[in-house]
């Protein structure tokens, strides 16, 4: 007879791996974020008048007499070629009114000033005859720069602002440049906020 063995055979419960597919989710893609709205521009009004630099009294002061020595060669040399007689006298004259010119220049330069405003640019200039223009940052259509050969000497700048109105068209002179260039971005910044009912 066969032997029977003593160790009866076990049940196998070595575990099988679970080949069960579990559904792939893809992943979700994160819903985009709006863009922060660009805030509109914004600048504090000035609270006191801006004053334009001291050296600009020396652009003044130099075309003074430059204009003068022009004027006055040219009678001396009417005098000199024609033998107008009046002619020593209109140079005495305008060489005269040349000086006390010369000698209110501080004056002048000091009374030249501007405000940036909440809705406009106000510039102010003169003595005697003293003028205020308002220049609306709405109709502002160019605002240029200019630098003649003595300003641009002193490092000084002029800013012009042309609207379409002729009366409005203001010129602020004795600026310094890096000024002026500042001064430009914020102002065109200004006017296209303007325009656009900002």
């Amino acid at each position: 007879m066969p032997e029977q063995s003593d160790h009866p055979e076990q049940p196998d419960h070595t575990e099988q791996p679970d080949h069960t597919e579990q559904p792939v989710h893809p992943e979700q893609p994160a819903p985009e974020q709006p863009a922060p709205a660009q805030p509109a521009h914004r600048f504090t009004p000035d609270a006191e008048w801006r004053r334009v630099s001291p050296k600009y009294l020396v652009v003044e002061v130099i075309g003074s007499i430059i204009t003068t020595a022009i004027i006055v060669a040219a009678l001396l040399v009417a005098f000199s070629l024609w033998g107008l007689w009046w002619a020593p006298w209109a140079a005495g004259a305008v060489a005269l009114v040349a000086i006390i010119a010369i000698a209110f220049e501080p004056r002048r330069v000091r009374s030249i000033g501007y405000r940036l405003r909440e809705d406009d640019l106000l510039f102010r200039r003169g003595i005697m005859f003293h003028r205020q223009v308002a220049v609306p940052y709405g109709r502002m259509q160019l605002v240029d720069i200019t630098r003649g050969p003595v300003a641009r000497a002193l490092g000084l700048a002029e800013l012009k602002f042309v609207t379409a109105a002729a009366a409005t068209a203001v010129t602020v002179p004795g600026i310094p440049e890096a000024e002026a260039d500042r001064l430009r971005d914020e102002l065109v910044a200004l006017a296209e906020s303007r325009r656009a009912g900002l």
